[in-house]
């Protein structure tokens, strides 16, 4: 669907406080077009768009639209919202986050991320990389980059780095020329019903890939390689530890400050190693996501010293593997893993490099959903920590029902991770708990994507 946009419509965000609704409403107003939007409440995203004068409304409310001529809706947006119904009956035109973002970016030349885990970080590090080359692009990401302290940015090239989100299915809508697959999981089937469902449309978006641009797929996973076999236009790359990828990792070394590995390229036309790739990130999920976006990078002539220098300058995305404080000799962490591969992952790199140290998980399940959907998956995924504190789930305007208790979900924990687990009732318990218990030779990780990051940051000056 074409969007003609004239610089005179005013374009209403239904629901721009959410990350990737206020990087497309900055985008668009670095632009020039007119944006206004809602939300339910205040955060730090609104607070970043208010800076730039784009005027929000805290509610939902018919009359919010009184001047809008054109409407964005989040995908977290319910039907029976009274924006959304105005909108109708006005015969106003609705577009999706994704649709409006494909139109917007569709003459620019872009790298595309999407995945199950890893969109944000990787998108991070090719921003890194395109701006040590000087390439100036624009950025419209999941997370708040350091570097620039936003989550998107106007670029002067023509260059448009995008973390495309494949919880909706909106990413098919993103034109790219070239992209990435970060890997593929039981995530979001909410939406997609099954795992088949959602490969189909994984399968989809590679085969989409344009015939002077690549996609960028880790063959290390599973469903990857499933969906490789059969995909018809050999139009993409493979990264990973695996022998038979074209960008080969191997010679890992992990310490508590960085990363580092070396590489083996084989793509037609060049056979080549690039040695000590250094990056200040921990875990093998990271130097897989470091590694594909130095393939884009490298595939589109960017030279291995800028490459290397730009992933070593990489200053973080908030919320990743973010260090908060030290209390007692007792170091704090803040974590956006909410789904079991993700905590996994990260617990894996944890003990690598922390091996010495307790490790204790600050969880808060997100959704109801994913933990009944993923509630075995949950339980062994903690096996690389001691003590587990659980949390109560943030449900995120869920009302089903869990469909077992609580207490049996944490006994399952404890069964299939091998670990300590203590129920925490809400922020003061943790706080109360932590203050007698939070010292010594330990490491304290929040993971979720609720509240707990608050949560996390709230606890340095309450224990």
């Amino acid at each position: 669907m074409k969007i003609n946009l004239g610089k005179t419509e005013l374009i209403h965000f239904v629901g721009i406080g959410g990350i990737g609704m206020s990087g497309l409403a900055l985008i668009m107003n670095g632009l020039g077009f007119k944006i206004q939007g809602s939300d339910i409440s205040d955060n730090k995203n609104i607070e970043r768009l208010k800076n730039k004068k784009i005027p929000i409304f805290l509610n939902h409310n018919k009359k919010n639209l009184n001047k809008s001529s054109i409407l964005v809706i989040s995908s977290a947006i319910k039907k029976n919202n009274p924006e959304l119904k105005q909108a109708k009956k006005l015969n106003l035109p609705i577009y999706s986050r994704g649709e409006m973002l494909g139109n917007i970016v569709s003459l620019m030349r872009n790298v595309a991320v999407t995945g199950s885990h890893g969109k944000t970080t990787t998108t991070s590090l090719i921003s890194s990389i395109f701006s040590q080359a000087k390439l100036d692009p624009t950025i419209i990401n999941g997370g708040v980059l350091n570097s620039f302290g936003n989550s998107a940015k106007l670029g002067k090239s023509n260059w448009c780095l995008i973390e495309s989100d494949e919880s909706d299915g909106s990413f098919l809508k993103i034109p790219f020329t070239y992209s990435i697959v970060t890997n593929i999981d039981s995530e979001h089937l909410d939406y997609y019903k099954s795992i088949n469902n959602l490969k189909k449309n994984f399968s989809n978006f590679i085969e989409k890939t344009p015939s002077l641009g690549k996609t960028f797929v880790c063959i290390d996973d599973k469903h990857s390689r499933e969906i490789l076999k059969k995909i018809k236009k050999k139009n993409y790359y493979t990264f990973g530890i695996n022998k038979k990828a074209n960008f080969q990792i191997y010679n890992i070394l992990q310490n508590e400050n960085f990363s580092k590995f070396d590489l083996k390229i084989r793509i037609p036309g060049n056979v080549t190693r690039i040695q000590n790739i250094k990056i200040p990130l921990i875990g093998l999920h990271n130097i897989k996501n470091a590694t594909s976006a130095l393939a884009v990078s490298f595939s589109i002539g960017i030279n291995s010293r800028t490459i290397k220098e730009g992933l070593l300058k990489f200053n973080g995305v908030q919320r990743r593997f973010n260090f908060l404080f030290e209390k007692n000799k007792a170091i704090f962490f803040d974590d956006y893993a909410h789904h079991p591969t993700e905590i996994t992952s990260v617990l894996e790199g944890v003990k690598k490099v922390y091996h010495k140290k307790e490790i204790i998980c600050i969880f808060q399940p997100h959704r109801i959903s994913r933990v009944k959907n993923l509630k075995l998956q949950f339980s062994k995924s903690f096996i690389k920590s001691n003590t587990v504190l659980l949390c109560p789930i943030y449900k995120a305007s869920e009302n089903i029902k869990l469909g077992f208790s609580y207490n049996s979900f944490a006994r399952l924990i404890i069964k299939n991770s091998k670990v300590k687990l203590i129920n925490i009732k809400n922020e003061k318990e943790l706080q109360k708990f932590l203050k007698q218990t939070a010292y010594g030779n330990k490491i304290y990780i929040g993971m979720g994507a609720g509240s707990i990051s608050n949560w996390m940051r709230n606890l340095k000056n309450n224990i």
